[in-house]
């Protein structure tokens, strides 16, 4: 499927909201949609700066009128929901509703849709957008992405400082370069209407792996030994209090690691979307070596 264009609307050039543009997998949807015929424009709480070709919103997707005004002539819409409660997404959803671009959005591969609630508050906040955007009517393209690679990007201030990076341990899975993500996502928003599949897509990496397993990797591709030190939830929780951190994003950081299961799962569906198969973390942690010395 890749390589494919959302085709032009009443002769103008197609154009595609990216929301959380200034995110670690927002950055790099919105420069490879700006390699491409179509129109970018990006919707963040931050500060985004500024790229050619690309037109930037600023405020928030709780907002109606700030949503209303960042979909106005918009096709397709890539949605990341940046809260744990689905509730204030209702207002969200129904502007989407109204202005009926194609939708896609990141979700999470943890979703386990035979239980009624899930694993963690990361995970149900998820299903519970999955559910909005369907019952809506959007039908949206759902993206389930297993843990991002972005995310040991978290771990640059200890590596700099030593040779342990210490934290909560969480079950093994199949970590996946945001930047097959990336690409999956631009796949998916530029697809013509034949072409679209619904999914969910479950977009994982090419191996199973633990927290130690990542460190170790970025200790190889810096030519250093590095440990992983597991560090209690009690402790944790703790630590995350201290540093300031709100109480229930804390939980939800907790539970995950607490409650979330290992999976076991590695999925072909980069490849059926890219036309090329995933990367692996080892070299994730090559490309990304000098954001960590």
């Amino acid at each position: 499927m890749p390589g494919t264009i959302l085709p032009a609307v009443d002769g103008r050039t197609p154009s595609v909201l990216v929301t959380g543009a200034t995110g670690n997998l927002g950055r790099e949807v919105v420069d490879r949609l700006r390699t491409r015929d179509v129109r970018v424009r990006c919707l963040s709480r931050d500060q985004i700066d500024p790229r050619p070709g690309v037109e930037s919103v600023r405020g928030d997707l709780t907002d109606p009128a700030v949503v209303r005004s960042a979909l106005a002539g918009v096709d397709a819409v890539l949605l990341m929901w940046p809260l744990l409660d689905s509730a204030p997404a209702r207002d969200l959803v129904a502007e989407l509703a109204a202005a009926a671009p194609r939708v896609v959005y990141v979700s999470s591969t943890a979703i386990d849709d035979e239980v009624a609630r899930q694993s963690d508050p990361i995970v149900q906040v998820h299903a519970d957008m999955e559910a909005l955007l369907n019952d809506a009517g959007l039908r949206p393209v759902v993206l389930r992405s297993d843990t991002l690679a972005s995310n040991a990007r978290g771990w640059a201030a200890q590596v700099k400082a030593g040779d342990v990076v210490a934290g909560p341990d969480i079950a093994r899975t199949a970590v996946v370069d945001e930047r097959d993500v990336a690409d999956a996502a631009v796949a998916a928003l530029l697809w013509d209407d034949d072409q679209r599949e619904h999914g969910p897509h479950v977009l994982t990496g090419p191996e199973i792996l633990s927290r130690a397993d990542q460190v170790a990797s970025l200790g190889a591709a810096l030519g250093r030994s590095l440990l992983f030190d597991v560090v209690p939830a009690d402790l944790a929780r703790s630590r995350m209090l201290a540093d300031g951190r709100p109480e229930h994003l804390v939980e939800a950081l907790i539970a995950a690691p607490v409650r979330r299961p290992e999976s076991n799962r590695i999925t072909d569906h980069v490849e059926r979307l890219t036309g090329r198969p995933p990367g692996t973390f080892r070299q994730w942690a090559v490309d990304h070596a000098a954001e960590f010395s």
